[in-house]
């Protein structure tokens, strides 16, 4: 199998990717992993220029000499080219499977959007520099090279599912990369936000039409939340439920998913590698 890895939002460092490739050559011997020399670049915020960044997306999302896109890292980015990149590619590059999250949401919708049938929210290679990051890594090249279902999400069951940053699906809904996800559900997470902004966001995302017809939310980790002055009175479940509650939208629970180490895979789709 031979994995592509590409950085459509911010750069990773040489040294993250020398680790990765170590992590794969001594424990998935049947994978390669090939790091487009763009991952490296810098362009103010970002891995490269918009030119380069769709660039290196399209060019190793056509190659049929890859099995899979990897994101290297989240950040910022993936909104400024998706459209661009998903009017490039090819039938070829709808039989990869092409894993990520967070920034790397705005790609992932819209390429489920587009009918692409293997997305995956899960880590990715920058995890490396998390505390227990190298769990992570190993976590999303085991269901990447051999599907191994204990990398799965474990409350994953008959519905199809779909995993977002609230941030993220919050400003992509309404625009040209809105998937339909009628029936899913739908599991979210977040990281450095304002209370109130998770607020807002969920706002946002429940009085969206399209998202009145999923079949419920289920709330990973939101973390990092920074002080607010004054206080906003409520944590993210007792947010998330009291939108929820507003929309209709039945509240499923917990999710095993958020920017840490522990952030486990949820294919968009049935979970079912078959």
């Amino acid at each position: 199998m031979r994995i592509g890895v590409v950085a459509p939002s911010t750069p990773i460092r040489q040294e993250v990717a020398t680790r990765v490739l170590a992590i794969a050559a001594a424990e998935f011997p049947e994978a390669e992993l090939v790091f487009h020399p763009q991952c490296f670049l810098s362009h103010g915020h970002f891995a490269g220029d918009d030119d380069a960044r769709a660039a290196a997306f399209a060019e190793f999302a056509c190659d049929t000499a890859f099995d899979a896109l990897w994101f290297a890292r989240g950040g910022y980015g993936s909104c400024r080219i998706a459209q661009d990149v998903i009017a490039r590619l090819d039938r070829g590059a709808r039989d990869k499977t092409y894993l990520g999250y967070s920034d790397a949401g705005f790609l992932l919708a819209g390429l489920y959007r587009a009918g692409f049938p293997n997305l995956v929210h899960g880590p990715m290679t920058n995890e490396l520099r998390r505390d227990g990051g190298e769990a992570a890594v190993r976590r999303s090249l085991a269901w990447l090279v051999r599907r191994d279902p204990a990398a799965l999400e474990d409350g994953l069951g008959a519905a199809p599912s779909a995993a977002f940053n609230i941030t993220v699906l919050s400003q992509l809904l309404g625009t040209d990369l809105q998937p339909d996800l009628t029936g899913h559900v739908l599991l979210l997470e977040d990281v450095s936000e304002y209370m109130y902004s998770i607020d807002r966001s969920m706002f946002h995302i429940t009085s969206n039409p399209g998202i009145r017809k999923i079949a419920g939310i289920r709330l990973g980790r939101v973390s990092d939340v920074p002080v607010n002055e004054p206080d906003f009175g409520a944590g993210e479940e007792e947010v998330v439920r009291y939108w929820c509650a507003r929309s209709g939208i039945p509240f499923l629970g917990a999710a095993d998913i958020g920017h840490d180490a522990a952030n486990k895979i949820v294919p968009f789709g049935a979970a079912d590698p078959d």
